[in-house]
């Protein structure tokens, strides 16, 4: 046997007893044991069946040898690893599968006090079959029937397990009526529909953590999402030199960086159609350059260089993604920037708001996705926790398979916000 929560310290304390099931026609069945062992403090159930059954006895084989000293020879047994779990609760279906399906074979006591040698369960289970086909083992023990047993006749060390387990048991009955109750009265107090307004609201809350900041009351959509909470004025100028390369790209330049995919797909695209006002074209060329910054940084895991995109990356912008779009946690002796799920949901929060400043405030959400390596439901979930509207795209220029494509859109009045409405069912696949 093998104990979940540590090792026993004391062997010749615990007794015990192996069940087998009565059904030993069936060829599965047959094989099924249950064992279980009691302590000074708790009880423990092995068993060979079963969803947690351990995979080394499907995995090789064990033995046991028994060394006889007088004749110098040794028997080999086959044997089995049972993986003992404490038993808190109780056990009220253990009581039933004892009951009806399993017969006592015999309580076995390891070590046996006074013997020399180990005792075999194979030789115990025959020796339990031949008395119990004569008749006199035939009674089945259940746990409950064994705690009154123990009441009457029990010594005082199995007394104190039997107190101790039965005051680390709580009555589900008491437990589910309380609850009830409180339920009840809270409902009362309050209203079901108060309550599930709090609840949506609380969810939203959560979100918003990773928003940038919503201004709800804005008469224009470039007022609801303000570009200073997404730039502001020293990150913006730190853009200028960066930038610079972009604003005077030329049509053959695109061609090649998209041949070595130096840039992401929505980047690509849009230099594609760069305005021809140099103050514009400069305003969007920082634009892109930021949020093909911000896609790369959060393809990262964790963070171990001081300029972890490269030297050309201004040292604004660097400190700008370490302080907040980046958690800081201690391991190995040292502290470590990740960017863990949370801060890759705000960083997506970031790409898109700062891409609908970039398209009049309407935007290819799938492009977005695919260069972020996201699933759809999860940018899905993102745009209309922005108070987006959400439409399939009716074809534009430089759209792939347009049919798919999903488009967000900023427009007033903003629409409700509802909290996500949890995992989706997965799709059957026949």
């Amino acid at each position: 046997v093998r104990f979940a929560n540590g090792k026993l310290q004391h062997p010749d304390s615990v007794r015990f007893t192996v069940y087998r099931n009565r059904d030993t026609a069936h060829p599965r069945k047959r094989h099924r044991r249950i064992l279980v062992s009691e302590t000074e403090r708790l009880c423990y159930v092995g068993h060979n069946f079963g969803s947690e059954v351990m995979k080394c006895n499907s995995l090789c084989r064990y033995f046991v040898g028994v060394l006889d000293k007088n004749s110098g020879q040794m028997e080999v047994y086959n044997a089995e690893i049972f993986n003992m779990q404490p038993l808190l609760s109780g056990a009220r279906c253990w009581e039933s599968q004892l009951f009806g399906c399993f017969a006592l074979l015999i309580p076995a006591l390891f070590p046996w006090r006074g013997a020399r040698t180990v005792p075999s369960l194979v030789h115990a289970e025959t020796g339990a079959q031949r008395v119990q086909g004569g008749g006199c083992f035939s009674v089945c023990f259940c746990l409950m029937q064994m705690d009154l047993c123990i009441e009457a006749f029990g010594t005082s060390k199995q007394k104190r397990a039997l107190s101790s387990r039965r005051m680390n048991t709580v009555g589900s009955d008491i437990v589910s009526t309380a609850v009830t109750k409180a339920a009840a009265n809270v409902i009362d107090a309050k209203g079901m529909t108060a309550l599930m307004q709090d609840m949506a609201q609380d969810d939203v809350q959560n979100i918003s953590i990773f928003l940038p900041p919503c201004h709800e009351d804005a008469d224009r959509p470039e007022n609801v999402y303000k570009f200073e909470d997404i730039l502001r004025p020293a990150e913006y100028e730190a853009l200028r030199v960066p930038a610079a390369a972009l604003a005077n790209v030329t049509a053959e330049e695109v061609a090649k960086r998209a041949e070595e995919r130096s840039h992401c797909s929505f980047v690509l695209e849009e230099l594609k159609f760069l305005p021809t006002d140099e103050r514009r074209r400069d305003h969007k060329a920082r634009c892109l350059w930021f949020l093909d910054t911000l896609i790369k940084f959060s393809h990262l895991k964790v963070i171990k260089k001081k300029h972890p995109l490269g030297p050309e990356c201004p040292n604004t912008i660097s400190r700008k993604l370490m302080n907040d779009f980046t958690s800081q946690t201690y391991n190995d002796n040292s502290f470590q920037n990740l960017v863990s799920a949370s801060m890759k949901t705000k960083i997506t929060a970031y790409v898109i708001v700062l891409a609908l400043h970039i398209n009049n405030f309407q935007t290819d959400l799938t492009i977005l996705q695919n260069d972020m390596k996201l699933p759809e439901s999860r940018i899905l979930d993102i745009a209309k926790a922005l108070r987006l509207r959400v439409s399939k795209a009716k074809g534009g220029p430089g759209l792939e398979n347009d049919q798919n494509h999903k488009l967000g859109t900023l427009s007033l009045p903003l629409p409700m916000q509802k909290a996500p409405e949890g995992q989706r069912k997965r799709k059957k696949i026949n």
